[in-house]
């Protein structure tokens, strides 16, 4: 029986970076598990559509796909787009199963990744001292997704004994230089900044400007290609791939 296809399904940007970071972190993940196909796939802004994916996976003899939303918050896109994408696809093949993950979240390996780019900043920066910490996230109208990346940010600052916030590059308050600058009114002066975002673009790029216009010691490059998220993709394909089996009546 042939393992069902993996598609490690982004938002998309028109920023070039991101799609080719995407692309290289499903590389990443086809290298790990050579026996999968594995392909990229966007649902909006980025070459290869989801759906066009799905339409040359199928006519290729793959009847069973696992999407695993490569997404940091559970919100609109994963509850709204991507049941609809797989909606229209089994509409299109009516023999076709396709089952869409969890998103990827904020893991406790994301955290790792999230730490080491954050040291490399602090490095290039020759920052040796810091008295807070800002995680700097997409934003959403869904208040429980931004709730999530609030309890992510107090997770965070657990982990190095530090007061940390999340901030939002669009939809909700704060804005990275507002929670910078709410930091700077408390008296702290060594703020750095978490880019909680899998790939560059231009919402990381707005949130770092802000947060360095606000007085941020350093701030973090997107979490891009580390083996570790790739580990989180297989993690979640597997729970996908088991979905799929049916379970006899």
């Amino acid at each position: 029986m042939t393992a069902p296809a993996l598609v490690a399904l982004a938002h998309g940007s028109r920023d070039p970076r991101s799609s080719a970071t995407i692309t290289a972190l499903t590389e990443r993940v086809a290298s790990m598990r050579p026996d999968l196909r594995v392909e990229p796939a966007f649902l909006e802004l980025s070459d290869p559509l989801v759906g066009d994916v799905i339409d040359r996976l199928y006519a290729e003899g793959h009847d069973e796909i696992v999407i695993v939303p490569l997404l940091i918050s559970s919100a609109y896109h994963a509850n709204v787009d991507i049941p609809a994408v797989i909606e229209a696809a089994q509409a299109r093949h009516t023999d076709l199963r396709v089952h869409a993950t969890d998103v990827l979240g904020v893991e406790s390996a994301l955290l790792d990744v999230l730490d080491k780019r954050l040291r490399a900043a602090l490095a290039d920066a020759r920052v040796r001292e810091l008295d807070a910490l800002v995680l700097a996230a997409a934003g959403s109208s869904d208040s429980i997704a931004n709730q999530v990346m609030q309890r992510a940010a107090r997770t965070w600052g657990l982990r190095h004994n530090l007061p940390a916030v999340a901030a939002f590059a669009t939809a909700a308050p704060p804005a990275t230089g507002e929670a910078v600058r709410a930091f700077r009114a408390d008296g702290r002066r060594h703020i750095a900044v978490g880019s909680l975002f899998l790939a560059p673009g231009f919402l990381p790029d707005r949130a770092a400007e802000l947060a360095l216009e606000a007085g941020a010691v350093a701030v973090s490059e997107p979490l891009g290609v580390d083996e570790e998220i790739a580990r989180v993709v297989l993690a979640r394909y597997a729970v996908g791939a088991v979905d799929l089996v049916p379970i006899p009546a």
